[in-house]
């Protein structure tokens, strides 16, 4: 999916209003503000890869010309970026989906996020140690899956599309282990926390593997892809949040423009080899 989407939750009360009443522009929040020469630092967090990455390369290479600086901060838990952001720590994170922060505001009444725009696709894909071809995964297979729901449901549909489960017609994007209705191998699908699934591999037969913990653990490399997920139309981009009110800032905007630009186009396509895929518009 491409394009704008603004995900708002419900207005904010108690100490958690008077917290975001409190934060001021992102230059006045960001560890020093704007410096003597005008440029105006962004705190943003992100794991390590490929968003830190490509943040870093942002801040070394374009972020001066545009009057900014930023100041990376990374987290290798997905709902910490969330909550420090909610909180003031941050000016905007980058590291999730779509339905991943519909899902954390569901369960964060109060939190005031919205999704700016996608920016790049990091493709799931279903790795083993010891098979080498989805033809040849054993009966009784035991495959490990992300444990946090939108995640889960996003692995379960790329094992269903590949014909080792068979998963209830009505999941309305929510499908969990109690969905599958079938496996043609008898699979007992595990779910584990997303960061820990690389390291999973060594107890199961194969794992379904978020991309940037994948690209962390060098699974394009060290282990066998059995399966990947389709691109195109894919729903589960990645891209910039910010909270609701600071969705106008001119200097988080100015960010916006560099995580399209066609330098970072171009960095993500010569470092990753199509496995971390430019989404969204590219600038002029």
């Amino acid at each position: 999916m491409t394009g704008t989407k603004t995900l708002r939750g419900a207005a904010a009360a108690g100490a958690a209003a008077v917290l975001l009443a409190g934060c001021g522009s992102p230059s006045e929040r960001a560890g020093g503000g704007e410096g003597d020469e005008g440029v105006v630092t962004l705190r943003v967090g992100a794991t390590p890869v490929p968003h830190a990455e490509i943040l870093e390369f942002v801040d070394e290479r374009l972020a001066a010309d545009a009057g900014l600086a930023v100041d990376v901060v990374e987290y290798t838990d997905y709902n910490q970026p969330n909550a420090a952001l909610a909180e003031g720590e941050l000016d905007a994170n980058y590291y999730q989906t779509v339905p991943f922060l519909e899902e954390y505001l569901e369960g964060n009444p109060g939190t005031d996020l919205s999704y700016v725009e996608d920016v790049h696709l990091e493709a799931f894909g279903l790795y083993s140690e010891s098979v080498t071809d989805l033809e040849d995964l054993p009966e009784g297979a035991r495959i490990a899956v992300p444990n946090d729901p939108s995640n889960m449901d996003r692995a379960l549909r790329l094992l269903a599309e590949n014909g080792v489960v068979t998963l209830a017609e009505d999941t309305r994007g929510q499908a969990s282990e109690s969905d599958i209705e079938g496996s043609p191998l008898n699979v007992s699908v595990t779910a584990v926390e997303a960061a820990q699934l690389p390291r999973s591999l060594q107890d199961v037969e194969a794992a379904v593997v978020n991309g940037n913990y994948a690209l962390e653990a060098d699974l394009p490399a060290a282990a066998h892809t059995l399966a990947r997920e389709e691109t195109e139309d894919n729903p589960y981009a990645n891209g910039l949040v910010v909270r609701a009110q600071d969705r106008d800032s001119p200097e988080l905007e100015r960010l916006n423009e560099l995580l399209h630009s066609e330098e970072v186009r171009d960095f993500m396509e010569e470092r990753w080899q199509g496995i971390v895929i430019p989404a969204g518009r590219a600038s002029d």
